[in-house]
């Protein structure tokens, strides 16, 4: 080749090895790109160690998308979309409570979208008086919400699977912590509280509760008025105790949280004349026997306690005056009247009157 010809070829490498160049430079600057949206944090919890997803069942991708925005907790949005389109998280959405730790990258945080590993949710409820308390502080803890909750409870088709009435459908809930997924709709909790409620009442609480003459809603009733009796767990079997004394002989309960149930106001201090007169199956100063379903949900020491009462002679009994949330036990009426007496005086000395 001649001096010539190299010349007129050698602006025509320059040019290869120069659009060479540019494309190993934009193909890497490309592959940083690609590294940062897969492997660098994508999450800032701003100080926090970590936080929970929440995505509902049913949702698409544009819902998780929705609540991230909302949630606020992607460094880079597009980066996340980038990464979900080639992992096809969009058809791979799952339902649940999820852990998300300060940090972490988009892929590990679509991985554990796409895994579906859950963090268990420990679902609690105590003492509750209504069915509407009640439904909303469990749709406070899982996804049922509280309207397909009442709705369930207030169903006497629905009831009827689990063998309970209008009356008698709080006596499924046994007081615990339980664990559950966050994703759990009304029939699986329901479902779930009834295996729960047949495990509780085992041979041992069937068998006592046959003795008393009373099935296990009749016992989960008196035990709710035990809880609101007292909140002294060392006296439940006594005041349990005087309660089996009276439907034993006949009497009425006379037991006043039926009435402030019967009344629906549970802040009352003092039962008046006034309140003994209301009509309800509740009120226990003018029915006989128990009222037709429990007044709260009793905890399982006051079901046991009731199991297990004491055998004495006590028939009565009401608040010491010294306010120390014990009772005074009575045998006859004249010693009722006095210790009653006693708490009388004390709550005028207080100025509570009603």
């Amino acid at each position: 080749m001649n001096k010539k010809s190299k010349k007129k070829s050698s602006p025509l490498k320059k040019l290869i090895l120069l659009l060479l160049l540019s494309a190993m430079a934009f193909g890497a600057t490309k592959g940083y790109e690609l590294y940062k949206g897969i492997k660098e944090p994508n999450v800032d919890l701003k100080g926090k160690e970590y936080t929970y997803l929440y995505i509902p069942s049913g949702a698409v991708y544009s819902d998780v998308l929705r609540i991230l925005k909302e949630d606020n907790i992607l460094i880079h949005s597009e980066s996340f979309k980038w990464v979900a389109k080639k992992k096809k998280y969009h058809e791979n959405i799952k339902a649940g409570k999820f852990k998300i730790k300060n940090g972490i990258n988009n892929n590990a945080l679509i991985n554990l979208l796409r895994s579906g590993k859950q963090e268990p949710v420990r679902l609690v409820f105590n003492k509750v008086r209504t069915k509407e308390r009640f439904v909303g502080i469990i749709a406070s803890q899982i996804e049922a919400d509280s309207v397909s909750l009442l709705k369930a409870l207030s169903s006497k088709e629905y009831l009827n699977k689990y063998a309970k009435d209008l009356e008698t459908a709080m006596t499924l809930f046994i007081p615990n912590t339980y664990e559950f997924w966050w994703n759990t709709g009304t029939d699986e909790f329901m479902d779930r509280m009834h295996t729960e409620y047949k495990r509780f009442w085992n041979e041992s609480r069937i068998n006592k509760a046959k003795k008393l003459n009373m099935t296990p809603e009749e016992v989960i009733t008196l035990a709710s008025i035990v809880e609101e009796e007292t909140i002294k767990n060392d006296e439940k079997r006594d005041v349990a105790g005087v309660y089996i004394n009276r439907l034993n002989k006949h009497m009425r309960l006379q037991a006043d949280p039926t009435v402030r149930y019967a009344i629906g106001n549970f802040e009352i201090k003092r039962i008046l004349n006034k309140h003994l007169e209301v009509d309800s199956p509740y009120n226990t100063y003018k029915k006989w026997g128990l009222p037709p379903g429990p007044i709260c949900i009793p905890s399982i020491s006051s079901i046991d306690a009731v199991l297990n009462y004491n055998k004495h002679g006590f028939i009565y009994f009401c608040a010491k005056e010294d306010f120390s949330g014990y009772h005074a036990f009575a045998k006859t009426l004249r010693q009722h009247n006095s210790n009653a007496e006693k708490y009388r005086r004390a709550l005028n000395k207080k100025r509570i009157y009603k």
